[in-house]
């Protein structure tokens, strides 16, 4: 008999083995793949269009992939940036894979990318167990959220290479206790960098896509140790890209269908 268990593992086996053959393709095309993670109405999108604007004024390429359920409303925000931007459809799932990813950016991903940013389903739950093949993996919180919001989703959290607090021009108006929220989020991931930032003011603008290069030129990241075991993998570690290349990317994944191991 078939175990649910057996079944996420079985897809996440899958997955794991996409993002590996994802990571090692963008690696060789010296892209950075960089996978940020929150909650609806973190402000994950408005943050990402003051990314994707600051790297074009700064002349560094970038693209960004972001993916939901309908619509492409976060597609033509982030456009406005005039940085090349795609939709992505998880057909009904509540999180991106690797095998939708790469398929999202076979004939698409413009040569010289240095960084690409996907902005995942809002959901700290299901996107946390998929390796999308990223070298540097962002949990975002608003000031809105809670501070209890780490211990809420550990996963999400605990497995982040960086974490960042959205917002933070309104968080004496709402009460935010910044010092319980990092208190929490080292209590599930120690020894995380926490950034603040707000679209609205600029307060961190840029810092995103300074790490992103960072980790391309070889910087090490922090690695998470997540306790609690609910994921069976954790993100690979970055690669150095150290010489420019002159072909663009090329990703081969197949049409293979993908089983919700969510029910």
């Amino acid at each position: 008999m078939c175990r649910v268990d057996d079944l996420k593992h079985d897809v996440l086996a899958q997955n794991n083995r996409s993002a590996q053959r994802l990571r090692r393709e963008l690696t060789a095309g010296g892209t950075t793949l960089v996978n940020l993670l929150s909650s609806p109405g973190s402000g994950k999108t408005q943050l990402l269009e003051a990314e994707l604007t600051h790297a074009r004024r700064g002349g560094v390429p970038v693209a960004a992939v972001t993916a939901d359920l309908a619509t492409e409303n976060d597609a033509e925000r982030l456009a406005r940036s005039g940085a090349p931007v795609k939709q992505a459809f998880t057909d009904g799932l509540c999180h991106l894979e690797a095998d939708m990813l790469g398929r999202c950016l076979t004939g698409w991903l413009p040569a010289h990318t240095r960084v690409l940013f996907v902005e995942n389903v809002g959901n700290l739950v299901c996107p946390a167990s998929y390796d999308l093949g990223e070298s540097l993996r962002i949990a975002l919180c608003s000031v809105t959220e809670g501070e209890d919001k780490p211990l809420k989703y550990p996963s999400a959290f605990g497995l982040a290479h960086l974490v960042v607090v959205t917002k933070s021009d309104i968080a004496t108006a709402v009460g935010f206790d910044e010092s319980a929220f990092r208190a929490n989020v080292q209590q599930v991931n120690p020894g995380v960098e926490i950034v603040r930032t707000s679209a609205r003011t600029g307060e961190g603008t840029g810092e995103l896509l300074r790490r992103a290069l960072a980790v391309r030129a070889g910087e090490t990241v922090h690695q998470p140790v997540l306790a609690s075991g609910d994921r069976t993998t954790q993100p690979a570690q970055p690669h150095t890209h150290e010489h420019a290349h002159e072909r663009g990317h090329q990703h081969d994944h197949g049409t293979q269908r993908h089983a919700d191991a969510h029910s």
